[in-house]
């Protein structure tokens, strides 16, 4: 059901309807000042199901095969919405054929013509940005071939949406929304002839902005890893074109850039991708490596966290822990009730992860991915580390906030001895039954293996005091919990030594044993693996450990370890075969 939009929300329609019309009678431009390069990396794959008619946005799946994208029924405001930000246009250039190339020109001439004059839904300030730096980074696949007046109105909508986003920049949403539609009008400012005059302003605007939303180590509220990287990203795009136009960078710019570095390096799993968390995925193939690259920076953070997040890595192994309270407010539209959970990659090759966000699934599987279920941690059964009620806006859906979120979330790192070690806990179960959650991670030097300790204490009187309440009212022995691990959909995991351990296998043809100790039953069950790019979620498994806590303090123990048999090198041979597939 849809819900009424409030006054701030129609009005600020209203006049970007009204600077969107306006914005065709300012001065045009007829001419790039400097041959655009594309810089935005495209999915090949998503190209192939774009040409045969598949579109997936927002949750939704519509085939139409040879159906425009702009005569599609469209299944809600979010599929229309992503659509006119025009992100397919490189998933289509990815593919680069006679048909992708035909497919990209049609569709994108064919909004010229709808929406050119500033109707429809795609004149709001980040979709106007993330389309402007599409069209002029693809300007060459789009305008190869045409004749005059197609390319006289490619230029002369290029020039209303430029100037459009000098008027209506400031309305964006702080954050990506605001970066995209700065960063979407510094690029189009100095590719076009005749629109330098927006560049300065703008910078100056972008600079105030890297300076309040970029914290001190490089994250930001949400504590989206790949919201981060797409931000990163941005920022050095501009960094790029101001350089190249001989143009002084801000030093609330550079700073930004230096600051973020080392941050995203602490995010990077041992593949190349990016941790999973508070709505983010891995991050587009090489678009990491990509901006790291062009930043500059160096840089690593070896201490403390970073956005929140602890790294662990030795040999081929990386864990990244959820270590600090997850985002609140306005900020937690998008964010999961992860804490404490944390995702290990061996090699190129991820073993435990977390479920990742169904916002590409639907309303239903995005709720579900942000449970605490739906991650590599502990839960109570019933119950999250963080609750979701409220309720907000983003990418024109109603969500829910994070409420009730761990109040203190701890993170220690001894120095002394070689093996990464982390101890964190979080009270986020302790309004409801007195209890804190206390995990204990320690990879050995080689990378060979991981030791985990997990607990569940009352801690003071008074928790005690709750948890005998909590008890009392549980129906069964005590208060039930879960400790989930789940696994990627290419891990192949078999019980072992009658129903004692797991087995896990990694497509490399690693193998590595999980054991445990304590009062708890193993069990392997069903998963999923929510990525997005896909039609449909992937099934996987998960390793669940059960128990009862009915004590002040309970302990669980765990391992996760190579098999004695498992060299610490291998060539991974299926990962050659996959990109060799993919080169062709």
């Amino acid at each position: 059901m849809s819900t009424p939009e409030s006054w701030a929300v129609r009005r600020a329609r209203l006049l970007d309807r009204f600077h969107a019309r306006a914005a065709r009678f300012g001065r045009a431009s007829n001419a790039f000042t400097s041959q655009p390069e594309p810089r935005t990396i495209g999915s090949y794959g998503r190209g192939r199901q774009l040409c045969d008619g598949n579109f997936l946005f927002a949750g939704y799946h519509v085939v139409a095969k040879d159906t425009a994208i702009w005569d599609l029924a469209m299944p809600d405001e979010a599929f229309e919405t992503e659509a006119h930000g025009f992100l397919w246009l490189d998933d289509l250039a990815a593919a680069g054929d006679t048909l992708a190339r035909a497919k990209a020109q049609d569709w994108t001439h064919r909004w010229i013509k709808r929406h050119g004059r500033g109707s429809g839904p795609g004149w709001a300030p980040d979709l106007t940005g993330r389309r402007l730096m599409r069209w002029i980074n693809h300007a060459i696949l789009l305008l190869n071939g045409q004749d005059r007046d197609v390319s006289r109105a490619f230029f002369r909508t290029l020039s209303a949406q430029t100037t459009f986003l000098a008027r209506r920049w400031h309305t964006a949403e702080p954050g990506l929304p605001r970066f995209e539609a700065l960063c979407g009008l510094i690029y189009a400012s100095l590719s076009l002839a005749r629109m330098d005059r927006h560049v300065g302003p703008a910078s100056q605007a972008l600079a105030r902005e890297c300076a309040e939303r970029i914290d001190a180590q490089g994250g930001i509220p949400t504590r989206n890893p790949e919201e981060l990287l797409e931000v990163f990203t941005l920022l050095t795009w501009c960094m790029d074109a101001l350089v190249e136009a001989g143009l002084p960078l801000a030093p609330e710019h550079q700073a930004a850039i230096e600051r973020i570095a080392p941050t995203l390096r602490s995010l990077r799993h041992a593949d190349g991708g990016l941790a999973r968390f508070h709505g983010g995925g891995r991050g587009i193939e090489g678009r990491l490596d990509q901006a790291l690259a062009t930043s500059g920076v160096k840089q690593m953070r070896h201490t403390g966290l970073s956005m929140g997040f602890v790294r662990l890595a030795h040999g081929r192994t990386s864990v990244i822990v959820d270590a600090a309270a997850p985002p609140s407010g306005e900020q937690s539209l998008n964010a999961h009730a992860s804490t404490l959970a944390f995702e290990l990659t061996s090699g190129r090759r991820p073993l435990i992860v977390n479920c990742g966000s169904g916002a590409s699934f639907g309303a239903n599987w995005r709720r579900a991915g942000r449970a605490t279920p739906s991650h590599s941690t502990l839960s109570l059964e019933g119950y999250s580390s963080s609750r979701l009620g409220g309720s907000g806006f983003i990418a024109g859906r109603r969500t829910e906030l994070l409420l009730e979120t761990p109040q203190d979330v701890v993170c220690n790192r001894p120095e002394e001895g070689p093996t990464a070690v982390a101890v964190l806990s979080h009270d986020g179960f302790e309004p409801t039954h007195g209890l804190t959650h206390v995990r204990r991670l320690e990879l050995a030097t080689d990378g060979r293996g991981l030791v985990g300790d997990d607990s569940l204490s009352a801690v003071t009187r008074v928790n005690e005091r709750q948890l005998a309440l909590a008890l009392d009212q549980s129906p069964g022995t005590g208060i039930r919990f879960h400790i989930r691990f789940h696994l990627h959909p290419d891990v192949r995991a078999d019980l072992d030594m009658g129903g004692k351990a797991v087995s896990m296998m990694l497509k490399s043809e690693e193998v590595w044993i999980f054991r445990f100790t304590g009062p708890a039953q193993l069990s392997l069950g069903p998963s999923v693996f929510l990525e997005k790019g896909r039609m449909a979620p992937r099934a996987s498994k998960q390793i669940v450990l059960t128990g009862d806590a009915h004590e002040v303090a309970t302990h669980i123990g765990w391992t996760l370890s190579k098999a004695q048999d498992t060299p610490s090198g291998i060539r991974d041979t299926a990962l050659e075969e996959e990109l060799a597939a993919d080169r062709t």
